[in-house]
């Protein structure tokens, strides 16, 4: 069974990692998705590591693309023949599977053509249906042994991979004549070449080897004589002896040609990783029955696919906790069946579903808070580990309990959730914001994306960027490189306004740089030290602060 993914936005906060673990965990212990597994869309913090190491849990699997790939639909129990595969064999292994097509391999395992089931019958048919090509045959004598399970009794006969033409001469009439047909053959210098095909006639036999055939195929189960047997070593002359009657065996015979000479080589390979809703737009206009899967890295076939897989295939089946917009959704979120959120932040209005879907978004300070209350509701508890990242969420997304955001049912699910995990909430607090200073030691583009997340408000593309420390004594120092970095990122996505808060979570204030069409910036509520830089006293919430100032200097810049 597929997995369910719950799934945080991009550039992670601990309050989006928490959640999906979280909550993750609560659809599995109550069986709503048994195979519910914590995911992430970015790299994870150095303090939300910190929360990990302590809680001893692994980090979500990093998912970057949910939309549904060729990899996920393809058939992994892949039937297919090899290019010295005989007629015979790709036949049967075509008609026991059911299929029309398979992908050929080289005796290396590396995917080297196509066979389509018209394509066997060009081996039973002459190329032309005139003259000696008629009669014709370019096979290896081992493998017309094999297909007709032949036993070989005169001179060795050479290896399977050296294949050779055979012209088939039928011994079925007087002596003379067939005498007469190979005295022409040796005239054409082409006896070397012939095969003659007899049941039970011994002087046929004799003369067919004496002359110089290049073998001599009795069928019908006939004896050969020791005499015969000799003769044929001794002339070179490969002599088989089958089970099948002459007419039989003269058909049997054009099945033992092998595959590599028919299939198709000009054809269309798939990267595992390539979105289904690309490929029904490149594969459209393909007559190509089927696609192998090719391996990037390793160059091997790891499935195949038709072109009825791509119609109305499966979906990745999504939760998404800490976020309702796609902007700040994983990539592929449109084509994927998002199936409940869990928010705290304002409606963008761009999530769309085809089916009713759970929704809870509630101004609380923390996603991490409602998934708490889940437990709670149910009477349940967290195991230890799993609480003790809840309650990072919320101190995280609240600092402890101080920021505006914060509500009584955060106070609340911080109390029993530390109770849970065993920790006091004011000494974690302390521990968790003294972990990894990313203003001391991350670069900029770390600083800048940690927490990042994108907005579009009034036809504007927004970014707002926030890191919280403990004290801003590092900031003037790194100022320059940030403000240099942030100009990248405004130009390089486009933005309308690009801003980075680098918030005092013990002094409760944030300076914020700003880059923007200044009569926006105008309009920032905040007071303006100089062109791109802000104070914003009292300022630590994102979402209840800086965000709504954002949308209101927009507003007024009209």
């Amino acid at each position: 069974m597929s997995p369910f993914y719950v799934i945080g936005h991009k550039n992670p906060d601990t309050d989006a990692i928490c959640s999906a673990l979280g909550y993750a965990a609560l659809l599995r212990v109550t069986g709503e998705e048994a195979n519910a597994v914590a995911a992430r869309c970015g790299e994870i913090s150095q303090r939300t590591k910190w929360v990990l190491e302590r809680a001893g849990l692994e980090a979500p699997i990093l998912i970057t693309d949910v939309r549904t790939n060729a990899g996920m639909i393809s058939h992994s129990e892949v039937v297919k023949v090899t290019a010295s595969d005989t007629f015979l064999t790709a036949y049967r292994r075509m008609l026991t599977a059911e299929i029309r097509c398979v992908p050929v391999e080289d005796e290396n395992g590396n995917l080297c053509g196509i066979l389509r089931y018209i394509d066997l019958l060009k081996l039973l048919l002459p190329e032309d249906t005139e003259g000696i090509s008629v009669r014709t045959v370019h096979a290896s004598l081992a493998h017309l042994a094999e297909t007709l399970q032949a036993e070989s009794v005169g001179a060795e006969i050479p290896v399977a991979e050296f294949e050779e033409d055979l012209i088939l001469l039928v011994g079925a009439s007087s002596q003379a004549t067939v005498e007469k047909r190979l005295k022409k053959a040796e005239a054409d210098n082409n006896l070397k070449h012939f095969l003659v095909i007899c049941g039970d006639r011994p002087i046929v036999q004799r003369y067919a080897i004496s002359a110089g055939a290049r073998a001599l195929l009795v069928t019908g189960d006939n004896p050969v004589s020791p005499e015969i047997r000799q003769l044929a070593k001794s002339k070179g002359v490969a002599l088989l002896l089958c089970q099948q009657d002459t007419a039989s065996a003269s058909t049997l015979i054009r099945c033992s040609r092998t595959v590599r000479h028919v299939m198709e080589t000009n054809f269309q390979t798939i990267n595992p990783n390539e979105p289904v809703s690309r490929l029904r737009k490149q594969l459209s206009g393909s007559d190509q029955d089927l696609f192998p899967l090719v391996d990037p890295t390793t160059g091997k076939m790891t499935g195949v696919i038709s072109k009825s897989n791509l119609v109305d295939p499966p979906r990745i089946r999504l939760a998404l906790v800490d976020h309702n917009e796609y902007a700040q959704a994983v990539n592929g979120v449109e084509e994927a069946e998002v199936t409940e959120v869990i928010d705290h932040h304002r409606l963008a209005g761009d999530l769309v579903s085809r089916e009713p879907i759970r929704y809870l978004n509630e101004p609380v300070g923390s996603t991490c808070t409602l998934v708490g209350r889940k437990f709670f509701h149910r009477g349940l508890m967290p195991p230890p580990g799993v609480a003790m990242c809840l309650c990072a969420g919320i101190v995280s997304d609240t600092l402890c309990l101080t920021s505006p955001t914060t509500t009584l049912l955060d106070r609340e699910m911080l109390t029993w959730l530390g109770g849970v995990a065993g920790v006091d909430p004011k000494k974690f607090t302390d521990e968790f914001f003294a972990v990894g200073s990313l203003i001391a030691n991350g670069t900029p583009e770390e600083i800048i994306n940690a927490d990042r997340k994108e907005f579009t408000e009034q036809g504007l593309n927004v970014s707002i960027s926030q890191v919280e420390e403990r004290d801003l004594l590092g900031f003037a120092a790194r100022r320059e490189e940030l403000e240099q970095s942030l100009e990248e990122l405004h130009t390089s996505r486009h933005y309308d306004l690009t801003v980075l808060a680098v918030t005092d979570v013990a002094l409760h204030h944030s300076m914020i740089l700003a880059i923007g069409e200044e009569k926006i910036l105008a309009k920032l509520p905040f007071e303006r030290k100089d062109d791109t830089l802000l104070h914003a006293p009292g300022v630590v919430s994102r979402k209840r602060q800086i965000f709504p100032a954002v949308c209101e200097a927009i507003q007024h810049s009209r």
